[in-house]
């Protein structure tokens, strides 16, 4: 066997690499990560320098892979080390740059060590490991890992960071209403309020997926996502390429929704779908209706998982609003590994304490749920 870094990841066969990825989790699939470097959105001029690691058999055949950045900057990875970078700045030392094994952008739980062989995923790992140590970079990062994946990675000395997202789970609903019935009486009732707001300004919505999707309905659309990211004060991280790229390489797997009043585009928002899963990704709106982001991006996605028997909606990170609306805590992780020895020891006791309050924030979120009390022990 052999294992190589590639600086690209059309150096690998996407057939090879899409073999490894599966079809469970679309953000590691050889075309999504194609589409975002090959729009210059991930690029050494973004701050994500492609390091992918693949292990090599006979005849080149490849036998396990991992998703690998050199990153000079921690924008865009959601499991947030500012601080971490602020204490290294204190105390005189580089931060960056850093290895982060990540889908870009995206903080859903996907593979991050593409192999079904533990010996191969941990072959994987040291190879990273040894990269970070002989490249001088500060620390190796694994973002958003899925629980399979821990033992390997705490095996191999990194520790464990814990954190949840709101996630939505469907227990076999006929329609929205039966979800709805399951809310005590004042959150149904709210959550009806929301859905009548919209519907009253004469909103209307379709749904369209990459095959439907042409050009200038990705102007329209990503024009309304800039506004949005720019009223925040930000660019979006993807470009108008890439959305034209990925909608190309996967139209099933790509989705969006359009909120229409009179014929014209009010708001919107992009999905991502597999056979089990709908992602929530980027909204966008150029006017101010009460509760639109809320039907737009939360009701519209549950509504659609209803319909095409999805089991679980990711609507993305943070927002306790997503509470009311039907959404619980999940658990997510990252793993991480620092060279420096004083700073990796104090992290870990940072993380150990941590934990505790996800833990506890954790059991607060599920007494605060809009469900009603016999859903609740279940």
């Amino acid at each position: 066997m052999r294992i190589e870094v590639h600086d690209s990841i059309a150096d690998l066969n996407a057939n090879d690499w899409n073999n490894l990825a599966g079809d469970r989790y679309p953000f590691i699939r050889h075309e999504f990560l194609a589409a975002a470097e090959g729009s210059g959105s991930v690029s050494e001029e973004t701050g994500w320098i492609p390091r992918h690691i693949g292990i090599y058999g006979p005849h080149d055949t490849l036998l396990a892979a991992m998703p690998l950045y050199e990153k000079t900057h921690s924008w865009g990875e959601f499991v947030f080390d500012w601080s971490w970078a602020q204490a290294y700045q204190q105390a005189g030392i580089d931060y960056y740059p850093k290895l982060v094994s990540a889908a870009p952008f995206t903080p859903a739980p996907s593979r991050r060590l593409l192999t079904g062989d533990r010996e191969l995923a941990r072959q994987l790992l040291d190879h990273a490991l040894k990269l970070a140590r002989e490249g001088d970079y500060s620390s190796l990062h694994v973002q958003f890992p899925v629980e399979e994946e821990l033992p390997v990675l705490e095996s191999a000395g990194m520790k464990l960071r814990k954190d949840c997202q709101f996630h939505w789970h469907n227990s076999n609903y006929r329609n929205f209403d039966e979800f709805l019935g399951e809310f005590s009486s004042a959150k149904r009732k709210k959550a009806k309020r929301d859905r009548r707001h919209v519907a009253e300004e004469g909103i209307t919505f379709r749904w369209l997926d990459g095959h439907q999707l042409d050009r200038p309905v990705w102007l329209e659309v990503y024009a309304l996502i800039a506004h949005t990211f720019m009223q925040r004060g930000s660019l979006p991280y993807y470009n108008i390429e890439f959305f034209l790229e990925v909608s190309k390489r996967l139209p099933d797997n790509i989705l969006v929704v359009l909120a229409e009043k009179n014929q014209h585009l009010v708001a919107t928002a992009v999905f991502y779908r597999s056979a089990d899963t709908l992602y929530g990704r980027y909204w966008g709106s150029n006017t101010d209706v009460n509760a639109l982001h809320f039907e737009t991006c939360y009701y519209q996605g549950i509504e659609y998982c209803i319909a095409k028997g999805i089991r679980h909606f990711e609507p993305g990170t943070q927002g306790e609003h997503k509470i009311s609306r039907g959404f619980t805590p999940d658990t997510t992780w990252s793993a991480h590994w620092l060279a420096r020895p004083e700073f990796f020891n104090a992290i870990g006791r940072y993380l150990h304490q941590e934990q505790r309050y996800i833990d506890e924030y954790i059991d607060a979120v599920h007494q605060h749920s809009p469900f009603r009390q016999e859903r609740k022990r279940e």
